[in-house]
């Protein structure tokens, strides 16, 4: 049975409706997957006070599910596969530290020590999509990140941060490969 596919957007955001991600929706549901795709409250800020809890109540997000998370969706996608079961990931763009911004600080998400063992234990399957040339979250993040959770990974020529794109074929590839 195909999983259900939570795309978790990134902060600034007004709607999830952004570049690549009505594409992906529409891959995904010709495919016979179901979806959630849903603007996360505070999406200025991607709070994880707000976000989490909206994952686990208003998602439900659960064991049969995967995650799509872009950029501080990515990061809120790893907070909680921290302490939840699910069937995988897709991690677009994540960082693993504040960045030094102001505003990534504020979302709560890097004021504890990262839980790398659990987050591994709670999935069978996580890809990890960046560009090579991303002008906002250095190579240094994803590759530690790579690192420490040894993640099937797809690291894109000239993709920067993906906001320019209109697809992002490397996702629903390895969505089809893996679920």
């Amino acid at each position: 049975m195909k999983p259900r596919i939570i795309f978790i957007h990134g902060n600034q955001a007004t709607n999830w409706r952004f570049a690549w991600t009505p594409w992906l929706k529409t891959e995904l549901e010709q495919r016979g997957y179901d979806t959630t795709f849903e603007t996360m409250p505070d999406s200025i800020i991607a709070r994880a006070e707000y976000w989490l809890p909206c994952m686990q109540d208003f998602l439900k997000i659960g064991e049969q599910d995967v995650i799509v998370g872009w950029s501080s969706g990515a990061v809120a996608a790893l907070r909680y596969a921290e302490t939840h079961q699910i069937r995988g990931s897709v991690l677009v763009s994540p960082s693993y530290t504040d960045l030094g911004d102001a505003l990534e600080k504020q979302s709560g998400y890097f004021d504890k020590p990262w839980d790398w063992a659990a987050i591994k234990a709670n999935q069978a399957h996580i890809g990890l999509v960046y560009g090579d040339d991303d002008p906002y979250i250095p190579q240094a993040e994803f590759e530690h990140i790579a690192a420490e959770l040894q993640p099937d990974v797809m690291k894109v020529a000239g993709g920067r941060h993906f906001i320019e794109r209109q697809q992002l074929p490397e996702v629903l590839d390895y969505i089809e490969a893996k679920f």
